[in-house]
């Protein structure tokens, strides 16, 4: 047996507090999802303005992220993005009945090595959509301080 962290539903808030306020900041309607290790959603929301299909794909995003523990582009970018064409996970994002997202802004939360949940973001472009994500997880490391450490970086693999 061994302790795991649990993201809090108050530190999500947080999270999803900072990447709306980053999309705000650089005037984008965004919709973010942050979610459990298992990919289920502890804060979904999404801005006056915002897509009607931005919750779904931001959710998706977040429960690939967490559950794949990568963050999302990482499947497409070449050479070796498994789920390019002729790679090992070619077609992946078929699974999940078609929930598996493997396009930019979903991001694993890992705090001190561990993959604690997911964030999803959903209504920009893909660097709009980074600079989102990496917010809410700024946020988290901000909240959390010196007793964990938090990843904040776009290209997440765990």
């Amino acid at each position: 047996m061994r302790t795991s962290l649990k993201l809090q539903l108050d530190e999500a808030r947080q999270m999803a507090r900072a990447a709306l306020a980053k999309a705000a900041e650089i005037g984008v309607p965004e919709t973010v999802c942050i979610t459990d290790e298992g990919g289920f959603p502890l804060v979904l929301e999404r801005m006056d303005g915002a897509r009607v299909t931005g919750p779904q794909i931001a959710w998706n995003k977040a429960f690939t992220a967490a559950g794949h523990k990568r963050s999302t582009h990482l499947f497409n970018t070449a050479p070796n993005g498994p789920a390019l064409p002729g790679n090992e996970a070619f077609g992946i994002q078929w699974s999940f009945e078609g929930k598996f997202a493997v396009f930019v802004g979903g991001f694993p939360i890992v705090v001190n090595g561990e993959v604690v949940g997911g964030v999803g973001l959903s209504g920009g472009n893909g660097e709009q959509d980074t600079q989102c994500g990496l917010a809410a997880l700024q946020a988290l490391k901000e909240l959390l301080g010196a007793s964990h450490e938090v990843v904040v970086q776009a290209d997440i693999k765990k």
